[in-house]
């Protein structure tokens, strides 16, 4: 390599101090006793994502250093784009809960996810809505084009997992959350890079998010289109956008795995995200795309109604850790109002208000919460019943998530 280049440095900046033999000083997280950790514990990972123009030298230098636990070029990234959208009103929906809230159980559970932090990584939000009034948003752009949401998916994600009431329909999962951090890894126009993924996640992390909802993926089609329209032959540029793909699939690992590390300290943070929308039933069908394929996280498919019960949505990629409602789904529309969005990307903010509701839930129960058990719990409680016959377990998972 001849020039420089973008590349995202991973780093962790506690990596150094641990192995100079400090610890820690005092306590800087509460309720460090309940998980076995004593004051004078190890420093926990602390990630730190930079992106940096490199020459050869550079990247031989950095991979030299210590603290650098991971070297990706930035790709881009997208929204899991809505298979389908209807322009639902308050007046034309049905009063009470929505249908994807009473599948999931939620409007019989006695929690409301209240004491639970939950991050949404989407393209922001619109936190005048009346469905997040009480809430305490905090928001961080990572796209550059400003806190707000003029696209509006984040603010639909963000409404199906906390949305209050709205005229009389009940559109959130999880509506007794009053901490939401939102970090807008996406731009107006659905796009960004993963830098900002990685970023956020980095943000969520260390503002000790609970639940982590994402409903967007890597754009590997994406990265190979822009090389070739700078010049790049298309085979080398396929070659390419793969390589990047596959180290920022390591890199993404390797912050999830830090992430992991940190439930000593804080309880650790459950991730859900979009297996994505890319199949075409019945003669097409896709696994689940990266970041929901990576381990650890909660990859989530689509269920619709239908008149023999739920089936997988002929957009849902296969290979889902659990499924939940993604057809026809109404929240929060940016400007006010409700809106109607079909696709993963709904389905998935269902899973992280149930997985909100079993965190509470597990604290109530006196014993300590962290991400491994809400997983075991959110995984062990799916159920079959109200599914069509015959859905495949490779398109639904463990089955329609359930609240507590």
């Amino acid at each position: 390599m001849s020039t420089s280049q973008d590349f995202i440095l991973l780093r962790d900046l506690n990596q150094g101090r641990r192995a100079s033999g400090l610890s820690v000083p005092s306590r800087p997280y509460p309720g460090l006793e309940s998980f076995g950790v004593t004051p004078f514990a190890d420093l926990p990972p602390e990630p730190s994502v930079t992106l940096e123009r490199l020459d050869a030298a550079d990247l031989r230098e950095a991979a030299r250093d210590p603290d650098v636990l991971s070297v990706a070029r930035a790709i881009p990234t997208r929204l899991i784009e809505p298979a389908s959208r209807s322009t639902a009103t308050a007046t034309a929906a049905t009063a009470g809960a929505t249908w994807g809230v009473r599948a999931v159980g939620a409007d019989r559970s006695r929690f409301d996810g209240a004491g639970v932090t939950v991050a949404v990584l989407d393209t922001g939000i619109d936190r005048a809505h009346p469905a997040f009034s009480g809430v305490t948003i905090t928001e961080e752009d990572f796209s550059g084009s400003g806190n707000g949401d003029a696209n509006g998916h984040g603010t639909h994600c963000a409404g199906t997992i906390l949305g209050r009431d709205v005229d009389g329909q009940r559109i959130g999962v999880a509506p007794g959350v009053t901490t939401a951090l939102i970090g807008k890894v996406l731009g107006d126009d659905g796009g960004g890079s993963s830098e900002m993924l990685f970023n956020g996640m980095e943000w969520a992390a260390r503002n000790n998010a609970q639940v982590l909802s994402m409903s967007l993926g890597f754009d590997f089609p994406g990265m190979s289109r822009r090389l070739v329209d700078s010049g790049w032959p298309v085979e080398l540029a396929t070659s390419a956008a793969l390589e990047a793909y596959r180290m920022n699939l390591r890199m993404f690992d390797q912050l999830l795995g830090m992430v992991e590390a940190r439930a000593a300290f804080n309880g650790g943070t459950v991730v859900v995200a979009a297996s994505g929308n890319e199949s075409q039933r019945p003669r097409y069908e896709l696994s689940a795309a990266v970041p929901s394929a990576a381990q650890g996280v909660i990859s989530v498919g689509a269920l619709g109604e239908g008149p023999a019960g739920l089936s997988v949505a002929s957009f849902s990629n296969t290979n889902p850790v659990l499924a939940a409602p993604g057809v026809d789904v109404v929240s929060a529309a940016t400007g006010g109002g409700l809106v109607a969005f079909s696709g993963t990307s709904m389905a998935t903010p269902h899973a992280a208000g149930v997985a909100a509701l079993w965190w509470q839930a597990i604290r109530q129960m006196g014993i300590p919460v962290s991400a491994a058990g809400v997983n075991a719990r959110l995984r062990a409680s799916c159920t079959l019943n109200g599914l069509a016959p015959g859905v495949d377990v490779l398109d639904r998972g463990d089955g329609l998530v359930q609240a507590p």
